[in-house]
């Protein structure tokens, strides 16, 4: 049995579905909140692979090096402020979050 096409999209679909839940249900904790979104990119990237080598087209791959450092970018910029939060706060809830307020 080979691995086709529509594999690699029920597995990414299943991934981008995760995510979601994950983002809806989890709402309180900022660490799995990111986690969550860049599980979400890795399922595009999964089918944007899938895609490409499907299609012979490179063009897919060269959208997954730009999202992937996007990715890397975001999680960066996002752990940084988790940090400052954390040291001003004393807490990663994400409804504490919402004191900061002017």
């Amino acid at each position: 049995m080979s691995v086709g096409l529509s594999h690699y999209l029920i597995l990414g679909s299943i991934l981008f579905a995760i995510s979601v839940i994950g983002i809806f249900l989890n709402r309180k904790n900022v660490i799995v909140l990111l986690m969550a979104i860049e599980l979400m990119l890795l399922a595009v990237n999964m089918n944007f692979i899938a895609f490409s080598h499907y299609l012979n087209d490179i063009a897919g791959q060269i959208f997954v090096f730009f999202i992937l450092t996007v990715a890397a970018a975001e999680s960066a910029i996002g752990l940084a402020i988790l940090v400052l939060l954390f040291r001003n706060l004393r807490t990663i809830n994400v409804d504490d979050i919402g004191s900061l307020k002017g």
